[in-house]
This record gives C-alpha cells, sequence and structure tokens, in this order.
C-alpha cells in the first residue's frame, strides 16, 4: 500500500501545519463507512488519526529519513465522532536520540475535544525500515 492509498483510506483531507518546532495539524474527512451503530467513527480510525498527527510532528522536526514506530499508544476518547471535518493535532512532548513521547488530539470542526493520546516512539532510519519490510515479502 502506498502512502498516497493510506492518506485516502484514512480520509485524509489535507496536511494543515509542519512546524519544525514539533507540532502538526491535519484535517480527516469522517465518512460514514468509517462508523459503526449509531453512526459514530469507529475508534481505531480516531486512534490513526491521532497516531499520524504524531508522527507527522516527529517528521516535521527529523524529517521524512526517519520513521517514528509506536511503541505504545493510548487513547482516551471523550465524545462520539460523528461524520464530517475532524482535525488532528499532534507534538512532541520530549525527544531523546532514539525514543520521543508524543502528545495529540482529536477536534471537531468547533474546537470541541473529542479524543485525547499518548504515544512512545523509537526513531528509526526510513532506509533500514523500507529494506526490511522488502525482504520480508520477498522483494
Amino acid at each position: 500500500m502506498s502512502v498516497d492509498s493510506l492518506y485516502e483510506t484514512m480520509g485524509l483531507h489535507r496536511i494543515v501545519e509542519l512546524n519544525p518546532e514539533g507540532r502538526a495539524r491535519l484535517e480527516y474527512m469522517a465518512k460514514p463507512g468509517m462508523c459503526h451503530s449509531g453512526g459514530v467513527v469507529q475508534g481505531g480510525f480516531v486512534t490513526g488519526w491521532i497516531d499520524a498527527a504524531m508522527a507527522h510532528a516527529v517528521i516535521a522536526v527529523l524529517g521524512d529519513d526517519v520513521t517514528p514506530m509506536s511503541l505504545e499508544i493510548k487513547v482516551s476518547f471523550f465524545a462520539p465522532v460523528r461524520p464530517g471535518l475532524v482535525v488532528a493535532e499532534g507534538w512532541i512532548e520530549r525527544r531523546g536520540r532514539k525514543t520521543a513521547f508524543l502528545e495529540g488530539r482529536l477536534l471537531d470542526e468547533a474546537g470541541n475535544v473529542l479524543a485525547k493520546g499518548t504515544s512512545t516512539v523509537t526513531l528509526f532510519d526510513r532506509a533500514k525500515v523500507e529494506a526490511a519490510a522488502k525482504a520480508a515479502i520477498g522483494g
């Protein structure tokens, strides 16, 4: 799966901000096909949106040569996410040489916080990650 098809699957609308100080802001279109009972967006999409914003915060600082790989992620859901535009924000709380601690949140268009997340990531060389993936699939 290419990055573009992943973005499409996740409903990426646009990348609003990639701040070299370690912040990112992305907009997603939550679609009815992402919902379960009662028209509520499935939590995996919410988690993915926050996770992507946090990863983009790392990439904003370190560039595309680094792949932040999740060691753990926690998301707290405050309100149901409904179809429509949502905003995912992510930032670096603290970063070392090989590990970073990230935070993020998901907002509705009115700015209400729908969910918050934290993550610990390890920072890998992108070329090594891609080479390992290629080897794993026999390429």
